[in-house]
């Protein structure tokens, strides 16, 4: 198994844990995606993308299709994706990606969790240089074998695929997105969900004791509404 398979089983040890939290994200990559390229699934494949992703969750229908006529409102504001670096204490390299329509109370936001957590808010590229940017694909493993199914798709960019107890994952370069998904979608392949992660090219394990402190940052940056996903490369111990 690759870097993928490794980083994926890590980041199972902590999942989102309030389904609230998840829709509200769900929510923003919905307006975010109608705001690009409009309302209709069949012509925008990133809404697409997200309405998939959407099911994985469990998120009922009826706030999808809400979602999407919101976001189809030119009086809804969008969401701007602005990318934080910093380091948590003991060196840790942190990522985190929002969705703001203030950025001014972002900023001030999670420069506080930062200060507040002995650590710095850092300038841009200061930490994603170590982070390799990856799209991800689950569908149905339909008795698929992952060593053919990495051989047909490698063309595409497809770099890693396994099966976990999610489904058949398929890993590849962020910019490879649209063409994985294209090929998928032109196969037939039941897409489950997809998404985009940052792997850490490289991890570092602390004393339990440091380990917690980093994990009560993370928390608490993930509490923030404004907050995706926060990525980090600490070694997480079992």
């Amino acid at each position: 198994m690759g870097r993928a398979f490794e980083f994926r089983k890590a980041r199972k040890l902590k999942r989102w844990s309030a389904m609230a939290k998840t829709f509200t994200r769900i929510g923003k990559d919905i307006v975010m995606a109608v705001k690009e390229s409009g309302p209709d699934p069949e012509n925008n494949s990133r809404l697409r993308a997200v309405i998939q992703n959407a099911k994985a969750a469990n998120m009922p229908k009826e706030n999808v299709e809400r979602a999407i006529k919101k976001a189809s409102d030119k009086e809804t504001q969008n969401f701007k994706e602005v990318l934080f670096e910093g380091y948590a204490p003991h060196g840790i390299a942190v990522l985190v990606e929002t969705a703001t329509d203030n950025n001014n109370r972002t900023v001030a936001n999670i420069r506080s969790y930062f200060n507040k957590a002995n650590g710095n808010l850092g300038t841009a590229g200061s930490v994603e240089f170590m982070f390799d940017h990856t799209c991800n694909f689950r569908i149905n493993p339909q008795d698929l074998d992952p060593e053919e199914i990495e051989l047909e798709f490698i063309d595409f960019g497809v770099e890693e695929v396994f099966i976990d107890e999610d489904g058949l994952l398929l890993y590849a370069p962020f910019e490879s997105f649209g063409g994985v998904q294209k090929e998928l979608e032109k196969r037939g392949f039941e897409i489950l969900s997809s998404g985009f992660e940052r792997i850490p090219q490289t991890t570092k394990a602390l004393t339990d004791e440091a380990q917690e402190e980093v994990l009560k940052l993370i928390e608490r940056i993930e509490e923030d509404d404004d907050v995706q996903q926060v990525y980090h490369n600490l070694e997480l111990q079992e």
